[in-house]
This record gives C-alpha cells, structure tokens and sequence, in this order.
C-alpha cells in the first residue's frame, strides 16, 4: 500500500477557495530528497509532511522548489486531515515540532485556530527594484528577518497589482507581502503575497503574512485583533490576534481530494 495524501483548502468553507495544500500524514520520517519530489510534484505552494513523535507531530513544508521554515495554511491543512482522519480525537490540540519550535492547533467554535510566532518588521527607506517591480508608490515600507511588507494607499490598489515576477525575483528572492486597510464590509486589512523567489508567484491565502500583518497593523492602528481578506483570485478570510510574540490565527478547511502515492 502506498502513501495516502490529502489535499485540503485553507482559511475557507467552500471548496476551489482559500489555499490549496497537500498533506502527508507517515508513519515515520522521510527521505527529504522524496518529500521535495512529492511536493513538485503536487505543485502546490507548499505540502506538509508529518509523522507522530510521542505527543506531537513533527512538522516539515515544502514549495515546489524548496523547504520553508513557517507556512499557516498547510498547518492549518494538518491539523484538518488529524481530526478529520480520527489521527486525533476532536477535541484534542493538534501539537506540531517544526523549524520555527512548537506551534499547536485547536477547534473552538468551528473555527481551526492557529498559535503561530509573530514575525515583526522595521521600517525601511528604500527597496530597490522591489516598487519598480510591482508598480505602486508605497505609503510605508517594511522589512523582516526573511520578507518585504508594503503599505499601500487603499485596496483598490492592492487588488490591481500586476507585478513583473521576473524583474520582483531579481530584485530580490525574498516574498512580498501588499496590504492597505480594507474597504470592504466584514473586513480590517486585506493583503496579497507575492513569493517567485521560492516558486509561488502570488500565493492565494498565506498564513505567515498575517504573522507579519498582525504586528505591523497592531502597531499602526493600535488593535490587537483584525479581521483580515487576502485579495488573491481564489481569495480567503482568517481571524487574526496578536498576543505578545505569538499570533493566533482562525480560519475554516475543506478536504478536496484524497488519494494515494503509488
């Protein structure tokens, strides 16, 4: 019998929304030469493998092209199959070991939510090639220990960005992440995520952005929780709370698809 994998929709209730990931649930490590295969495979943004140690699940992600230290959406994708495949009992937090230490997982009120590590930024001056690259004029600019944050003007503008992805990847392998207030009902701060540096040219719903959003827009509005939209074609909505140097973040997930690696 081969390898079961699952691929689930993130931060979303309806199938075709939010943010596609594929899940490895093993019984013991893998080769990492055969999980970065799967993951090419798949095409994916990123695909989780993870196995059961003791009282967690240790946790790895893998884009296209290579493995990244943190990604929300395909957490939240594993803590979806654990439940939902009886891996764990309902009730039961979902601990995951991983590159960026512990993260966990719970249900409360139908909603999966998220205890993630804050990823903070501080404000820069200039980002060659970066605004060329996506053609806006920023109303501030950010960096972190791994991406850019710009702030634009409204989200109109967000929703209009056509970055060259050639020239954003030359300027700089690191993502991006756009974000303004939110006009639309229902909703604080919307974003979009560009990363063609590590294979994904806009990612549709990215859990470490909001990481990174929910500081910056807690700095400048003075909240600590948001309710955010990422403005990508598949779009996707995630609740979102900063407490200290964690970030809790909420959404819904939906299985599409299970088969099995031959």
């Amino acid at each position: 019998m081969g390898q079961r994998i699952v691929q689930v929709d993130s931060f979303t209730d309806k199938p075709f929304s939010g943010n596609p990931a594929a899940v490895c649930v093993m019984k013991k490590p893998a080769d990492e030469l055969w999980m970065q295969a799967v993951a090419r495979e798949m095409n994916l943004s990123e695909t989780a493998f993870l196995y059961r140690n003791g009282d967690y699940y240790q946790l790895r992600w893998f884009t296209p092209v290579t493995e990244v230290d943190l990604c929300g959406h395909a957490t939240l994708a594993g803590a979806h199959v654990l439940w939902e495949e009886e891996f764990l009992p309902s009730g039961r937090q979902a601990r995951f070991m991983t590159k960026s230490g512990l993260l966990t997982a719970d249900k409360k009120d139908g909603i999966i939510e998220l205890d993630l590590p804050a990823q903070v930024t501080e404000d820069v001056v200039a980002l060659p090639g970066i605004v060329e690259a996506l053609g806006v004029i920023p109303t501030n600019a950010s960096q972190g220990a791994t991406h850019y944050l710009i702030e634009v003007d409204s989200e109109t503008t967000v929703r209009k960005v056509k970055p060259d992805f050639s020239a954003l990847s030359q300027a700089d392998p690191r993502p991006v992440i756009i974000t303004s207030q939110a006009l639309t009902p229902g909703f604080d701060i919307v974003s979009r995520f560009f990363a063609p540096g590590v294979g994904i040219d806009e990612d549709p719903v990215t859990g470490f952005a909001h990481c990174c959003l929910g500081p910056y827009w807690q700095r400048r509005l003075n909240r600590s929780e948001f309710r955010a939209y990422q403005a990508s074609a598949r779009g996707g909505a995630i609740r979102v709370t900063v407490e200290g140097d964690r970030v809790r973040l909420g959404g819904n997930a939906v299985t599409v698809l299970q088969g099995e690696l031959v």
